[in-house]
């Protein structure tokens, strides 16, 4: 059994609300904290840059919890107050009021934060989309908004991208890969991404990165990419990245390095695990250090830190998942997509907008994914388990890494 009798989780979000409640599920009657550094409750993101974006959704129905449920959890939210350091030794959290807390054991799910353009401060009209507050102050501007750019092709930019598209104004979506989610689709159904783009009128400019914006009595008129082509633009949305939220954690003594690094089990020291996207843990079944930002990562993952914690933990080796909707499309992805993919079509017909594709590494199948085709590439899925569950004889539970 375990010894602890209180928690502390450092970030409101949806994994360290799912740590909370999977404690309590599990049986954990001791005393829990939620400290979050934003004022709302819980809310899920990704409809951030989608039914929030597009005025379909209110901001109230991203909220995951309501209010009488937050009451049935009995835990403490500390809200509106950023954590400034970590004492590991101690598990004591101090925030920037100058408040202390202390817990048996600590949750690390601060998330990540947007990488934002050089000289972007102060500049109006251009926006990320990270926040419940980014979102609702984009979503005003569309409303007006005639020419916009998006700089970032990965999920987070195409779905902007497509919600700004279906509010009438002319997009341009612009970044450094060949066709949107490259990377994370693979260059078969990237191809299929960009067609649908182009399709319902969004202007792509592929292989280039930005390069200045223009400005006129402080609001952004215009881009320069890399390639010299000049975009005029009302409103310019960055998604050019993200960076995990690990600044405050300077000093602490934890390895940092592309987010929390931590172990099989998701412990980043003794007492202190980190869960959700800040999270970079050793997957055994692949054999090296994995970081995701996903919504589905942010759940599945907060179950294994809640077991570990009330010693009832194994190592966490998920088959990756997530999706994306854009225009009439849904796409979901199981797995990770190898370099130099052999992508084949196992199900339905690329052509006809239903399909299935494997995409296969050096030893196997590695990713499934499917378009418009949810059910079928769930039972491709099988076909992973083997690549992902498996532990290879010299994988070790611990990670070293440089701060």
């Amino acid at each position: 059994m375990s010894h602890v009798r209180s928690v502390l989780v450092v970030g409101a979000s949806a994994s360290g609300l799912a740590t909370a409640e999977a404690l309590r599920r599990k049986g954990f009657g001791g005393a829990l904290t939620l400290v979050g550094a934003e004022a709302e409750t819980p809310y899920d993101r990704p409809p951030l840059s989608k039914q929030v974006l597009s005025g379909a959704w209110e901001p109230q129905r991203a909220q995951l919890r309501s209010a009488e449920a937050l009451a049935r959890l009995d835990a403490e939210f500390v809200l509106g107050e950023q954590a400034v350091a970590l004492d590991v030794d101690r598990l004591q959290v101090t925030t920037e009021a100058g408040r202390t807390l202390a817990a048996d054991a600590v949750v690390i799910a601060t998330g990540v934060g947007a990488r934002l353009l050089p000289g972007r401060c102060g500049v109006r009209g251009v926006h990320a989309v990270r926040t419940l507050a980014d979102s609702l102050a984009l979503r005003a501007e569309l409303v007006a908004a005639r020419r916009v750019v998006v700089l970032g092709d990965g999920v987070l930019g195409a779905e902007a991208a497509a919600t700004a598209r279906q509010t009438g104004a002319e997009v341009t979506l612009a970044g450094p890969q060949p066709a949107p989610l490259t990377r994370q689709l693979g260059p078969t159904a990237a191809r299929h991404l960009a067609a649908l783009h182009r399709n319902n009128g969004v202007n792509l400019r592929g292989g280039v990165l930005p390069e200045d914006l223009h400005t006129r009595d402080g609001r952004v008129t215009g881009v320069r990419l890399s390639d010299g082509t000049e975009l005029e633009a009302d409103v310019v949305i960055t998604a050019i990245g993200s960076l995990p939220a690990t600044g405050w954690l300077d000093g602490s003594g934890l390895t940092v390095d592309d987010g929390v690094v931590c172990d099989a089990h998701c412990r980043a020291a003794p007492g202190v695990w980190a869960v959700g996207d800040v999270a970079r843990w050793y997957h055994l079944g692949l054999g090296r250090p994995l970081r995701l930002e996903n919504r589905t990562n942010a759940s599945e993952q907060a179950l294994a830190v809640a077991a570990d914690i009330l010693g009832q933990g194994r190592p966490y080796t998920p088959v990756p998942y997530f999706w994306t909707d854009q225009f009439d499309t849904k796409i979901q992805v199981h797995g990770v997509v190898p370099p130099e993919a052999d992508a084949t079509v196992v199900d339905g017909d690329a052509g006809s907008g239903r399909f299935v594709v494997r995409l296969d590494g050096p030893s196997g199948p590695e990713c499934v994914l499917g378009w418009n085709m949810p059910k079928q590439a769930r039972l491709r899925r099988t076909s992973l388990l083997d690549h992902y569950t498996h532990q290879p004889s010299t994988a070790t539970a611990t990670v070293t890494a440089t701060t």
